[in-house]
């Protein structure tokens, strides 16, 4: 891979899946640089202060990145929140912050970081949506519909940039042992495993090695892929 495609932003990357993400390709041997609202990363890790949510904020990070690094090659998009509720209790800016966050954000990377990889005929990007973009959930209406629009972004994505070098997958994570799912009760955790056939939640780590994978140049002609992450939960999607 290409000097500049050793440079990997992974947004929300502070925690959870993306700093396992984050930990992982920096140990294949990239330049990782944090993205987070904060600013700040663990473990010695390049940070920069980026909220997904601002044009301003996007083009200012990146433009940082550019000058202090060298142009990205490697986009992950993992930055993501949950404003989960009923419908019917659902507020507009409980969509408004999920959609803006978890899509409109993921659209607003990729858009910027494009600029470079074009120039370098080279690049990748992975983002990371989940399993309920099939499955659907109930009290995820905001949620699921984001995870599925990064479907059709990065199927897009990969139809527009594909022929530059560039290939854009999409990582589709099931029920993973983090902070978001350790607020479960006992019986909601025992019923979910029983719907997933390994029987077990997955690890950060396993999507970490997903989307070291596909960043690396044996998955070089992968492109526009939906990779899930799942343990079988949903096959058939």
């Amino acid at each position: 891979m290409s000097e500049a495609a050793s440079i990997a932003l992974v947004t929300g990357g502070n925690r959870g899946i993306g700093l396992a993400i984050a930990r992982r390709l920096n140990v294949e041997g990239h330049r990782v640089i944090v993205g987070s609202r904060s600013g700040t990363a663990p473990d010695g890790l390049d940070a920069v202060s980026l909220d997904v949510t601002s044009t301003a904020s996007v083009d200012e990070a990146i433009g940082r990145i550019e000058t202090e690094h060298g142009s990205v090659g490697i986009l992950v998009a993992n930055a993501g929140i949950t404003r989960d509720t009923l419908l019917m209790r659902m507020t507009d800016d409980d969509i408004d912050d999920v959609l803006q966050t978890n899509l409109v954000g993921t659209i607003r990377c990729a858009r910027r970081v494009a600029r470079g990889m074009i120039k370098a005929r080279n690049g990748r990007i992975v983002l990371i949506s989940s399993v309920v973009w099939a499955l659907g959930s109930a009290g995820q209406v905001n949620y699921a519909a984001a995870k599925a629009g990064l479907i059709g972004a990065g199927r897009s994505l990969a139809r527009e940039l594909g022929g530059r070098g560039i290939t854009t997958n999409v990582v589709a994570p099931g029920f993973i042992d983090t902070d978001m799912t350790a607020v479960l009760t006992q019986d909601q955790r025992d019923a979910i495993r029983a719907q997933i056939p390994a029987g077990r939640y997955g690890t950060v780590d396993e999507i970490a090695s997903a989307v070291a994978f596909l960043v690396g140049e044996e998955a070089a002609y992968i492109n526009g892929a939906v990779i899930p992450v799942d343990g079988g939960l949903g096959m058939g999607h």
